[in-house]
């Protein structure tokens, strides 16, 4: 089974070890698309672009040098409105360094935007 969220962080995590500008993330599914918004919005990386191919299409990333580590979560847990901390120390290197990225309720949020709102989700990756 391939996991395309994992092929994306890692093509990404890669391309920040070589220093490259930009990386092409091929397919550019629903998922992945919306952990490089979060990444996005946190500042991890910058614009993206979605290249549609007439197939899945092709997201093509530009890289601002910030990523040191990020992946996935597999199993996917469950995490309760009041874990947050837990899995914090567990996928976090300190204490406010870096994101937990989770599918919630109300869409893919960091885990500062679930304990903000009170909700709980299913941790999908990380990245400090």
């Amino acid at each position: 089974m391939v996991d395309t969220l994992a092929n994306a962080l890692n093509a990404i995590k890669m391309a920040e070890l070589k220093g490259k500008q930009s990386v092409r993330v091929k397919p550019a599914s629903r998922t992945v698309r919306e952990v490089v918004s979060v990444l996005q919005k946190y500042g991890y990386v910058g614009e993206f672009e979605l290249v549609d191919d007439g197939k899945s299409g092709e997201l093509i990333i530009s890289l601002l040098g910030k990523v040191n580590n990020c992946g996935v979560v597999n199993p996917r847990y469950f995490v309760k409105k009041n874990d947050w901390e837990k899995y914090e120390q567990r996928y976090l290197p300190g204490r406010d360094v870096g994101l937990i990225i989770a599918t919630t309720s109300s869409g893919v949020k960091a885990h500062a935007e679930a304990k903000e709102a009170q909700i709980g989700g299913k941790i999908m990756a990380f990245v400090y």
